[in-house]
């Protein structure tokens, strides 16, 4: 059982270390090695009979993308990163927004089970034509560390250190440990707004 909880610990802190360049620097190549992690320690998390991440919307949300782009890598390339300090019209509460087309989107909804196919659909922020996945992929992180909690894992990483770090502030500062991820826009339809950006910017678009 040592060595099983040492294989799900190990899983966790990959999944932290994707998650922490993910967010540092953002592209298609990150959220795919993202929810790769992802998909692995649920994966080992559920043979260990340590419990699963299948109680949660993010978590199914974010499986569902992951094995259209395993199976269609080249959609990865159709994802607009972009950070929000390039989109001053807008505000939010998360560094990047991680847009895609919603024709997308339902393609990879309705391949999933009819019975969660609304709680998928629900877990992304839609705007008109376009969806924002990056609040999905927030929240299923911290869906993430709380499974790794309830299990009495271990996790030795430093990002894993960081994020738990992060969460203990939180609480003891009475913050929301998820976010929204409504975006404002200080004039026009956000839909709109959203919709010129995702058409206009290269595909992965970072700052870099």
């Amino acid at each position: 059982m040592t060595s099983s909880l040492q294989t799900i610990d190990a899983a966790a802190d990959r999944f932290f270390r994707a998650y922490a360049r993910h967010c540092v620097e953002p592209d298609e190549d990150s959220l795919f090695n993202l929810l790769d992690a992802l998909h692995s320690f649920n994966d080992k998390l559920r043979k260990a009979g340590k419990g699963s991440l299948f109680g949660s919307s993010n978590f199914m949300a974010l499986k569902a993308l992951r094995n259209l782009f395993h199976h269609e890598t080249e959609l990865l390339h159709e994802i607009k990163i972009i950070p929000t300090t390039r989109m001053p019209q807008i505000v939010t509460d998360l560094g990047v927004v991680c847009l895609v087309d919603g024709a997308v989107v339902n393609r990879t909804v309705s391949r999933e089970k009819a019975e969660q196919q609304d709680a998928i659909r629900g877990a992304f922020k839609w705007y008109g034509k376009v969806v924002n996945i990056q609040p999905c992929v927030f929240n299923g992180a911290v869906d993430v560390f709380e499974a790794v909690a309830s299990a009495d894992l271990r996790p030795k990483s430093e990002s894993y250190e960081d994020f738990e770090a992060s969460y203990r502030f939180e609480e003891i500062s009475g913050h929301a440990h998820r976010v929204t991820g409504d975006i404002f826009c200080a004039a026009g339809s956000v839909e709109e707004v959203l919709q010129a950006i995702f058409q206009a910017a290269p595909t992965g678009a970072t700052d870099g």
